[in-house]
């Protein structure tokens, strides 16, 4: 089991820059196309900007044309929780980290994207590190 990770909104201002803490604590949207990872092919480990929580992979990760990096499945099931948002209007499911309930982005359903769960995780890159993998 995770052990979860709580600080005040004072650390979290103090370990995030200005535009991690507005996405990643107050639920923001980075500006489509404009993070790292939206098209990067580098293969390995996605985590949380926040707390390093294992939370995609490259090999889940796919083109959407959407403007943020995209995924069909978390890495581990328990590495995001996913939570009704009801905000702007519409019925949405918001992804956030489950180890420092972090907001990530949101996932959609039966768009028609040929992979094997139909399902996009649409994550901002500002919320990721990407920990390449390794050649043993």
């Amino acid at each position: 089991m995770t052990t979860k990770v709580t600080k005040t909104e004072a650390e979290w201002r103090q370990q995030l820059s200005r535009e991690e803490y507005s996405v990643l604590r107050k639920a923001g949207t980075e500006r489509p196309w404009s993070g790292d990872y939206v098209e990067t092919k580098t293969e390995g480990v996605y985590r949380c900007r926040a707390c390093n929580t294992e939370l995609f992979r490259s090999s889940e990760k796919f083109d959407s044309h959407c403007g943020w990096p995209s995924f069909w499945t978390p890495s581990d099931s328990d590495g995001v929780t996913l939570i009704e948002d009801r905000s702007l209007g519409s019925v949405r499911t918001e992804v956030r980290c489950a180890t420092c309930d972090s907001h990530l982005g949101h996932v959609f359903l039966g768009e028609g994207y040929d992979t094997p769960t139909d399902a996009r995780y649409c994550i901002n890159s500002v919320c990721l590190t990407l920990e390449p993998a390794t050649d043993a």
